[in-house]
């Protein structure tokens, strides 16, 4: 039997909980969750060879704030800190800062002042994902580091956006650089990322620098509005530039150093799924079931892509509108889709940015009249050039008997600006089918303001399993075949239940069988092999859905 980890909960004012982080961090044992209730929290936190994970309560928007402090706000040495859904505000130090330790950010806000926004010294690994980085002086700073870091933004820093040295080999996919005092992306001595669909925007001096026999693989990046030249390669550095795209930067817009071993590969022109269109068309494709969903994105490119050719060939073109709804049950990867399809309609130059914003009702609603169209217009226009993807749209809907709804301010407010900047952003809003046509009745202008609606299915007990298998894959473990009748069994009993959440509840399901993996190899009494670290076996699957 394995035990599932315990849950401490902060909540100042609450009894039975802990006031403050600090003391729920003092008293929690290793592997805890510390779940932290709304709220400004005026604390910095020193972890050393802890494992953690400090969350954001659902719903909560929770609030470290260090601004004061000449040291970070969350330090860690050695062990393990996870850090879900938090913002993060620094002050003359670091924002969050790992040394030899593994770190995990994910849906995270990270301000700074003096210092690095992100730092990580050691091996670590990290995973930071869907993290906005802004003011800092450093973005994210990566020595000797290996990992994930994804769709992350980083804008309006003092001095580098990404630093990756000393050895450091991430991978670092779909991020978004721009504002940077010196440069976006700057890699030294002997660090090999990969660099890919990345872009790079308004830097004071180069958007790439590479130094110290750096060796990069920058795949399909994109450079723009740079002050030095777009990519400079120096002096025996090596790596791959391929498929890259700069516009507007100093010349050159590639440098090579004459004792540079980089290899710079051009995109064939026209060459069947070497672009980086095809590339995300791909990616959509590879998703995990879908067929519907995915046969309407691809009808929208090519509208679009037939409208600019038409175009170009001086004929007529109609008004297209790039605004979605997405309806479907949770966990159907309606987030992953608008994602992809903001990537898409920047590749096909609909929108300048193509970043990706999610926001629900609390980010759109205040609290009087009048506040609700002030924050929903901050929030639309700071979207503007990308992808505004509202979850749970329905929510914002007024409720019978309810009187005055500061929903129904923030609808009305949509339904005006989506009009007056149609062509400088795609507005994609996700529910609950019938929900979302309650959703469209609240304004009689808001159904026409988007072009179609997209229905996400609940995904199959195979799909499923397929999806879970790619969970454990991603994770560098190996997933016992014979589980696989015993995944689409538990998959099946459990589809029909009304809270079902299809791909969440697979990696909800996922992580239990880790756990359960976790116990077994404790229990055996010495430290396991690689081998035995990679496995899932059916045991621990079967402990995972309680058989």
């Amino acid at each position: 039997m394995t035990t599932a980890a315990r849950t401490l909960l902060v909540a100042p004012g609450r009894h039975g909980a802990y006031a403050t982080v600090g003391e729920a961090v003092l008293g929690a044992p290793d592997g805890a969750c510390v779940s932290i209730a709304a709220g400004t929290y005026a604390e910095t936190l020193e972890l050393v060879d802890r494992t953690l994970t400090l969350r954001a309560a659902a719903g909560a928007e929770v609030v470290f704030d260090g601004s004061g402090a000449d040291v970070p706000v969350l330090f860690a040495r050695g062990g393990a800190l996870t850090v879900h859904g938090v913002t993060v505000r620094a002050g003359n130090a670091a924002g969050v800062q790992a040394e030899h330790a593994a770190l995990t950010l994910t849906g995270c806000s990270v301000h700074a002042g003096r210092g690095p926004a992100v730092a990580v010294r050691g091996p670590g690994p990290v995973a930071i994902t869907d993290v906005s980085i802004t003011g800092a002086e450093h973005g994210l700073v990566l020595e000797g580091t290996s990992g994930v870091v994804e769709n992350v933004t980083i804008d309006n820093v003092a001095a580098d956006g990404m630093i990756v040295g000393l050895g450091a080999d991430p991978v670092i996919r779909s991020c978004a650089v721009s504002g940077c005092g010196q440069r976006g992306l700057y890699v030294y001595q002997h660090a090999r990322p990969v660099v890919e669909n990345c872009r790079i925007t308004r830097t004071a001096q180069a958007g790439v620098l590479v130094a110290h026999r750096g060796e990069p693989v920058l795949r399909r990046v994109s450079v723009s509005d740079a002050g030095g030249v777009g990519i400079d390669v120096g002096a025996h550095c090596g790596g791959t530039v391929e498929a890259c795209d700069v516009t507007n930067t100093a010349e050159p817009a590639i440098r090579l150093a004459a004792s540079a071993t980089a290899t710079v590969v051009a995109e064939p022109a026209g060459a069947s799924g070497g672009g980086p269109l095809d590339a995300l068309l791909a990616d959509l494709d590879g998703m995990v079931g879908l067929p519907a969903v995915k046969a309407e994105v691809r009808s929208l490119v090519d509208e679009i892509q037939v409208n600019a050719w038409r175009s170009r060939a001086g004929l007529s073109t109609g008004a297209l509108s790039h605004h979605l709804i997405f309806a479907g049950a949770p966990g159907t990867g309606k987030t992953t889709v608008a994602r992809t399809y903001g990537r898409l309609l920047r590749e096909l130059g609909v929108l300048g940015g193509g970043e990706f914003r999610e926001v629900s009702r609390r980010d759109l609603v205040g609290q009087y009249v009048g506040h609700t169209a002030e924050k929903t217009a901050t929030v639309f226009e700071q979207s503007l050039g990308g992808v505004l993807f509202i979850d749970e749209a329905y929510t914002l809907s007024r409720q019978t008997g309810s009187g005055a709804d500061f929903g129904q301010e923030a609808i009305d407010t949509l339904v005006k600006l989506m009009e007056d900047h149609r062509e400088e952003i795609a507005v994609i809003v996700a529910g609950y089918t019938a929900e979302m046509r309650q959703f469209l009745a609240a304004n009689p202008g808001l159904s026409s303001r988007f072009a179609k609606t997209i229905e996400f299915e609940n995904y199959t007990p195979d799909q499923l399993v397929g999806i879970t298998g790619r969970m454990a894959a991603d994770g560098d473990y190996e997933l016992d075949p014979r589980a696989r009748p015993v995944l689409a069994g538990y998959f099946d009993r459990i589809s029909a239940d009304p809270a079902f959440g299809n791909a969440r509840d697979a990696r909800k399901l996922f992580e239990a069988v880790r756990k359960a993996q976790s116990g077994r190899l404790r229990r055996l009494g010495r430290i396991p092999d690689p081998a035995e670290l990679r496995e899932l076996r059916l045991e621990d699957v079967l402990a995972a859905v309680g058989a």
